[in-house]
């Protein structure tokens, strides 16, 4: 156990350092006020304070772990080692950056409270970012320096035996839509017919009818070869469904077709279920919790894991509604138009009420990669060097890689071509060496 003496036990500094110490290095932390106490403390130790007590592992602390509340802060962002950091110390700190602090601002996503510009849909830009802006939004930096301060910890404490901590994968597939021609109902049907006439889309009006009557697999219904490929890997695939109303944003099946419930009920048998909560969902908790109930009612066991439409977020609204319904999981933390961390992080972590002050129940696990983005690179071998990349980021620190594939990026679409192959590669990191 490391014991930490602070002037002050705020929740911040509770949140900054059980994410660094237990996380991420698997070491218990308790803290004190007491000088007393932490001289009689006969194993690991630190001080976080403004000065050190005498000679012991000292780290300058940032005032905004004692704060409440938004302030206007200046970041100087700097170059360490092979990597980058922020919040100077002194020169009497072990460390050359508050490292805690640092944390602290990314995965509150404090950035993301302050005024900032938006996309079409409301969400924030990968652009808008620290992360971005000083080109560290490739690295899983929070995790890059706890292993940092394990360093320092192992020089001054040798005999203690530190956790293993091993690299794993949390695949995500996305279905916004099961099947793109079969259960639309007789008015989607006439409408998509006209619209392949008049376009003289004749191809897609053959393919439209080959799948309606059987004659060919629907080119969204790629859900035999996920079950397979999850029969196939210990990595427990989560599959997102999105069972909202039709609307202007969300386009999926009735989920009173029996055909649609029998799909979600099969794929549970082998996956995880989650919800895909619907964009009108976002911002109206009573639309949320039908659809929750509904998903339970399918399954049968307790929703845990969400994801919302158009991965948009709206903080701290989106996270509290969640939290009130006791959903346990979120995998909408992410950017559409770029790979990277966005909360700094490949280690899954607790979303903390800047609000209110408080660390919540509910775990927030960021998604690095999206099929979306890597589709931007032109050929299969950038798309595959890019994830390998991003991989090679994650497995340096043993954390977690959290990428999100649709149903329908293992059709057999043109534009989909060699996914199955990214995907499996995917799954191949988590045994390979």
């Amino acid at each position: 156990m490391l014991l930490v003496y602070t002037h002050k036990i705020t929740p911040r500094v509770s949140y900054a350092f059980k994410h660094i110490c237990t996380r991420i290095l698997g070491i218990p932390v308790r803290f004190t006020t007491t000088i007393e106490e932490f001289i009689a403390h006969d194993s690991m130790k630190m001080s976080y304070t403004r000065q050190p007590l005498s000679n012991e592992i000292f780290v300058r602390s940032n005032d905004l772990l004692y704060e409440q509340g938004l302030s206007d802060i200046e970041i100087h962002v700097h170059d360490w080692e092979e990597t980058k950091c922020f919040f100077t110390t002194s020169e009497k700190s072990s460390m050359p950056y508050d490292i805690f602090a640092a944390a602290f601002y990314l995965l509150s996503r404090y950035e993301e409270y302050l005024p900032h510009v938006k996309d079409d849909y409301g969400r924030f830009l990968a652009s808008e970012s620290l992360a971005f802006k000083h080109q560290f939004l490739h690295q899983p930096v929070i995790d890059i320096w706890a292993y940092k301060f394990k360093d320092i910890l192992k020089m001054q404490f040798a005999n203690y035996e530190f956790p293993i901590k091993t690299y794993t994968v949390q695949p995500v597939i996305d279905v916004p839509m099961a099947y793109y021609f079969k259960q639309k109902g007789l008015m989607r049907t006439i409408g998509g017919t006209v619209n392949d006439i008049s376009g003289l889309k004749l191809r897609r009006l053959f393919q439209r009818y080959q799948s309606i009557f059987g004659f060919k697999r629907d080119p969204y219904d790629t859900f035999k070869w996920i079950i397979n490929k999850q029969k196939q890997t210990n990595n427990k695939f989560i599959v997102f469904f999105l069972i909202g109303d039709y609307s202007t944003f969300d386009k999926n099946i009735n989920i009173n077709k029996k055909r649609f419930v029998s799909l979600i009920k099969s794929v549970s048998d082998y996956c995880k279920v989650g919800l895909k909560a619907s964009y009108f969902a976002l911002d109206d908790i009573d639309i949320l919790k039908k659809e929750k109930q509904k998903m339970e009612s399918i399954t049968n066991y307790p929703l845990e894991a969400s994801r919302n439409s158009f991965s948009k977020l709206n903080l701290p609204e989106s996270y509290r509604n969640l939290i009130e319904l006791e959903v346990k999981q979120d995998f909408t933390m992410g950017y559409i138009g770029h790979s990277g961390f966005r909360a700094g992080t490949c280690t899954p972590f607790q979303f903390y009420d800047l609000d209110y002050e408080i660390q919540t129940p509910l775990q927030v696990n960021s998604f690095h990669c999206i099929d979306f983005t890597l589709l931007k690179r032109q050929s299969l071998l950038d798309k595959k060097q890019d994830l390998q990349q991003l991989i090679f980021e994650v497995k340096k620190v043993n954390g977690t890689f959290t990428p999100i594939f649709h149903n329908y990026s293992f059709s057999d679409d043109e534009r989909w071509k060699g996914f199955r192959d990214l995907f499996s590669i995917v799954l191949d990191s988590s045994h390979a060496n």
